[in-house]
């Protein structure tokens, strides 16, 4: 197979694109002169781009144009591109797109996944590192989330500033220099997300340990390691943790514990079974006299 032209290939996607579309399909007015191709005429897809009709034609005549990220999501939106269309344009066009981070209420599908992982601690995070969601036993490792204000609620800042998190994890020099590490990969591909710019200039402004280790610019994007943890009552533990990237949510993580040793595992056990008891007390609470 020959290597792919990028430039030819996004003429040609963009050619295809247009004229797969009907005008109904935008809310154009229809034209009363009969169309001799299929689909959109170019005029109409710059006037829905914003951009000019020559612009139009000299990528789709592939002629070494590389538009902006602005230009790409205007051409994505006019196109009515799916989520894995407007990904392939970008891949083509060589940029990034200008994603939104994702919210609570996006974790959709995913946070029913979390509770699902029960009896392993899980929760689900974004590129920002807020926490989305959690099962009991993740809260009941580490601490109550749902008790946090919301602008808490994010791994990091757990990790780094809440004093009741101070002790718990063993190697906190390492645990925060790859934490630092991943936060700094994180914010170069999110070089316009004001609210992670914002979080490292708190972590930073907060703590000098941080401010030093943000200092060295290391980067490093934790998929896979173990954590020497203590737990404030059950007292050491070692976790294996698993990061997975879901295909249908960019830029969400989901985090994964597992005991990496018999006597961790007896820890996770007593803490499950903590959970599973107060969900029981719930529950008989609930239930109508």
């Amino acid at each position: 197979m020959n290597t792919v032209d990028q430039t030819r290939e996004l003429a040609a996607f963009l050619r295809t694109r247009r004229e797969r579309l009907d005008p109904g399909d935008v809310a154009l007015p229809a034209r009363r002169a009969q169309r001799r191709t299929p689909g959109l005429r170019r005029e109409e897809v710059a006037e829905l781009a914003g951009v000019s009709v020559d612009y139009v034609i000299r990528l789709e005549q592939g002629r070494g144009l590389r538009p902006s990220a602005e230009v790409l999501e205007a051409l994505a939106d006019a196109l009515r591109l799916s989520e894995d269309e407007r990904a392939y344009l970008f891949e083509l066009a060589r940029q990034r797109p200008n994603r939104q981070a994702p919210t609570a209420e996006e974790a959709g599908p995913l946070a029913r996944l979390v509770l699902d992982l029960s009896p392993l601690p899980a929760m689900l995070l974004n590129h920002r590192f807020d926490i989305l969601a959690w099962n009991p036993e993740m809260a009941g490792l580490m601490l109550d989330f749902g008790t946090l204000p919301p602008a808490q609620r994010n791994s990091l800042w757990l990790c780094m500033l809440h004093p009741g998190l101070r002790d718990f994890f063993r190697d906190r020099e390492r645990t925060l220099r790859e934490g630092i590490a991943d936060l700094r990969a994180s914010w170069a591909a999110h070089p316009d997300d004001k609210a992670l710019t914002e979080l490292v200039d708190e972590l930073t402004a907060a703590s000098e340990e941080v401010a030093r280790l943000w200092a060295l610019r290391d980067v490093r994007v934790n998929g896979r390691g173990q954590k020497r943890l203590r737990h404030a009552v059950k007292g050491p533990l070692t976790v294996d943790y698993e990061v997975l990237a879901p295909i249908q949510a960019p830029g969400q993580r989901l985090v994964i514990y597992r005991a990496a040793d018999a006597g961790s595992q007896r820890v996770l056990d007593a803490i499950a079974r903590e959970c599973a008891g107060k969900s029981r007390d719930r529950a008989e609470r609930s239930r109508p006299l």
